[in-house]
């Protein structure tokens, strides 16, 4: 079933291979969620600026799915007290854990270390399992690491064919941090390229599942965002299809760092 397929952490956990993402999910956002736990996704990803949390909270009360069997990510500011945001989404979404909590994006100052702090206290205390960090170059990462004596088990960031590092990639299998890509699907701004579509086509198969497969074939966890249901179905297809090896050289080289965020991915390759 594809609610069993899943990602070892270095923590000795394990994490969905494949996840929801509720940026500005927000119209109805509970029926959708609940209707993507009926149908096997089992991670849910949020963030305080996604607008997403009351709805996420009601799904995951509504839902026959236990919610051990659920993976609930959510993200803290920058600018907060890393526990106290814990806290307060958590009372948000009116759970009384989550299993991920990850820093947004680094601060202006310095690598995080009292977000990460923060974190490590909302473990220690039961309100989140994991810990880990999102928008980290490959340099915040060893800098967050020596000074925390821990390795994040996450760096979540902007992945997919048309923008992406191998040397991100290659750092985080070394240190068994496990990527989760946000915007997989470029926000759909890509999904008619002549290439990817070609590709699509010869399979017999949609461009989204050919970025979101891409990205599970590399060790990368997607969370694409869908707001209809078909679309829902249709991504979680693709832990059904196995691309070849052609195929992902192909994707591979179709690398531009392209971010449909407008942002500048030059912080995945550099320290």
């Amino acid at each position: 079933m594809h609610e069993e397929a899943a990602v070892p952490l270095h923590t000795g956990r394990s994490m969905p291979l494949l996840g929801l993402g509720t940026w500005e999910l927000t119209e109805d956002t509970a029926g959708t969620v609940e209707f993507a736990l009926a149908r096997g996704y089992r991670m849910i990803d949020t963030a305080g600026d996604y607008g997403s949390q009351e709805g996420i909270g009601e799904a995951l009360r509504r839902t026959d799915v236990p919610r051990e069997r659920i993976f609930l990510v959510a993200k803290v500011e920058e600018d907060e007290d890393a526990f106290e945001a814990t806290r307060r989404y958590l009372g948000e979404m009116r759970q009384e854990y989550a299993d991920m909590m990850l820093i947004h994006r680094p601060p202006p100052e310095g690598v995080g270390e009292r977000l990460w702090e923060g974190l490590a206290r909302a473990r220690e205390e039961g309100l989140t399992r994991e810990i880990g960090v999102s928008n980290y170059s490959t340099g915040q990462l060893d800098r967050l690491t020596e000074a925390a004596g821990e390795v994040p088990a996450v760096n979540q960031i902007e992945w997919t064919p048309f923008g992406w590092s191998r040397e991100m990639l290659a750092y985080c299998r070394e240190h068994a941090i496990v990527i989760q890509a946000y915007s997989p699907l470029t926000r759909g701004e890509r999904l008619y390229d002549d290439k990817l579509r070609r590709l699509a086509k010869a399979r017999e198969v949609t461009p989204a599942q050919v970025m979101i497969r891409w990205n599970l074939q590399r060790g990368v966890v997607p969370l694409p965002k869908a707001n209809q249901r078909d679309h829902l179905l249709e991504n979680l297809a693709a832990l059904d299809l196995e691309l070849e090896e052609g195929e992902m050289e192909a994707l591979d080289d179709m690398n531009e760092s392209y971010s449909a965020l407008g942002f500048s991915l030059s912080y995945l390759s550099r320290g």
